[in-house]
């Protein structure tokens, strides 16, 4: 069994990805800037900085200066109103005794929010949250898990990681964890389970409850 099980939050503990796709690329398109669902794929799982630098390479073009600060407002209006949990989370989390947190490449505000109007929030103290803006480099970098598990006084080697995004899974294996691939979230398409695989999942499960027989397997 784990010493711990690193849940990631977005598309993982919240179906979150497909609303704030949608704050991300109306933000863009007031710009002029196209951003398609597919491009905005691509940057799941990076901080917000690192996601908006990516998507600018590729539309040759980026927000005018001060914009970003306009992502997060929008954002949060559509969780407030429409965000919910990852289907059977509130099962899992509440069937089971590990010892679990929260890394998350979102911001602390974010991933305060997401927490709590899903009602999430009771199953995680408030230092075992732990968000990428706490380390110097985002995921794939392996920082933000070493980090929650060191926070945590647990040995890397016996951490789950649940994650739906490759960038998360290939942080994961960087920090040496065991990773457990998620596809459950509406926002994943026939092709996820495959993509989490090549980014070195160990397993890749479609449900919750899923997941729970594999961390009752140990």
């Amino acid at each position: 069994m784990p010493d711990l099980v690193i849940f990631d939050c977005d598309g993982v503990l919240v179906d979150s990805e497909h609303l704030a796709g949608e704050a991300l690329i109306a933000l863009h398109r007031a710009h002029g800037i196209d951003v398609s669902g597919e491009l905005f794929a691509t940057i799941i799982g990076m901080k917000t900085v690192d996601g908006l630098a990516a998507l600018a390479a590729v539309t040759g073009r980026t927000l005018p200066p001060g914009t970003e600060a306009d992502l997060w407002p929008a954002t949060a209006a559509v969780f407030r109103e429409r965000l919910r949990p990852c289907e059977g989370v509130v099962d899992l989390l509440a069937a089971s005794e590990l010892r679990r947190c929260v890394a998350s490449s979102s911001h602390p505000d974010r991933l305060r929010l997401s927490l709590r109007v899903t009602g999430l929030a009771a199953y995680f103290a408030d230092d075992a949250v732990f968000s990428a803006s706490e380390v110097r480099r985002g995921k794939p970098a392996p920082d933000l898990f070493l980090h929650a598990s060191a926070r945590m006084g647990a040995d890397p080697r016996r951490c789950v990681v649940i994650e739906d995004s490759r960038f998360g899974i290939t942080a994961a294996k960087a920090a040496g964890m065991t990773a457990i691939g998620y596809t459950g979230a509406s926002h994943m398409g026939p092709a996820a389970a495959e993509a989490l695989r090549a980014a070195g999942a160990d397993h890749v499960a479609g449900s919750m409850a899923e997941i729970g027989e594999r961390l009752r397997q140990g």
